[in-house]
């Protein structure tokens, strides 16, 4: 028998069938209308429901492409379930190339949010009911915050069985075991049921090939893991579980040099850098406080004592 069609916002796609749809979230002072992009892939076979967001915040640009480059190669005639593809949830802040919502909320803490309540509790409660709802397993593309660059890497909940065989199929060089946070999507999905993977990589409004490459694998290989898809080439080395990661701190004001780089091993005491003044006399050196595998840098050239500069995972 043919798969029922699936239901998304105003319209009901049918099998076999991709479609994409605009969802109404608010109206503009100019009275244009906004509206959240959904590509619905509703393929033919039975199979699990799957979503792809990116850009809960509005600058994390990298996981738009990835998104692009994961929908070139699904068909609806082949899939196995429904892949949900939502490029750009933060669509306000994506337009005005901005992090947060105009009100400078957070829609990332804003989840679940509610029908009545502000603009980012209305597209986080529009979002939560629209696409989470009708999931089992949920990808949340990010990158790094503005000036941090961050290794390709997985965040989820590591003791859950089920979230732990998707992170590894995922095959980003780094996941991470990570507490979830009040108001986030992944917290508000898990209370729903779904099993919800966070990816981060590269930086803010910059297209990094190396994020891309290993966001566009990670998530076919989450497809290929769930039956969704055929086999697809595995990671070329197994994720390295970590348990913990904190921040190294600058302890001093200064121009900063690095002389390490993503993904390197360091440790304890080990010299990661160091911070010159304007004439190019050293100041300060930077030292690892534990040993750990570089998941997170900071790209900005001046820092003051106390910015984090290097992101360590154990």
């Amino acid at each position: 028998m043919a798969r029922t069609s699936f239901p998304m916002g105003p319209v009901r796609v049918r099998a076999g069938i991709s479609k994409e749809v605009e969802i109404p979230i608010t109206r503009l002072v100019t009275g244009a209308d906004v509206s959240l992009p959904v590509q619905v892939v509703h393929g033919r076979e039975d199979g699990p429901v799957v979503w792809v967001n990116a850009a809960i915040h509005g600058d994390e640009v990298a996981g738009v492409e990835v998104i692009r480059r994961v929908l070139s190669v699904l068909s609806a005639k082949t899939l196995r379930g429904t892949v949900l593809a939502v490029p750009v949830v933060n669509v306000l802040g994506f337009m005005a190339g901005d992090r947060y919502l105009p009100d400078r909320r957070d829609l990332n803490r804003s989840f679940p949010g509610s029908r009545r309540g502000s603009l980012a509790g209305r597209i986080a409660h529009l979002f939560m009911h629209e696409v989470v709802d009708k999931c089992s397993v949920g990808i949340d593309l990010h990158t790094g915050a503005d000036r941090r660059t961050n290794l390709p890497q997985i965040r989820a909940d590591l003791d859950d069985s089920q979230t732990l065989r998707l992170a590894e199929a995922f095959g980003a060089p780094v996941m991470l075991h990570a507490k979830l946070r009040d108001g986030s999507l992944r917290q508000a999905a898990r209370d729903r049921g779904a099993t919800v993977l966070l990816y981060e990589g590269g930086e803010a409004w910059r297209f990094d090939d190396f994020a891309i490459d290993a966001g566009v694998a990670g998530v076919l290989r989450v497809l290929a893991s769930l039956d969704m898809i055929g086999p697809v080439p595995v990671a070329d080395r197994k994720s390295v579980a970590c348990s913990e990661s904190s921040w190294v701190r600058a302890r001093g004001t200064g121009v900063l040099q690095w002389e390490v780089e993503l993904g390197e091993r360091v440790e304890t005491g080990q010299r990661l850098g160091g911070l010159s003044d304007t004439f190019g006399r050293r100041v300060r050196l930077v030292h690892a406080d534990r040993t750990g595998i570089v998941v997170g840098l900071n790209r900005a050239p001046l820092v003051n004592s106390g910015d984090a500069l290097v992101h360590l995972a154990r």
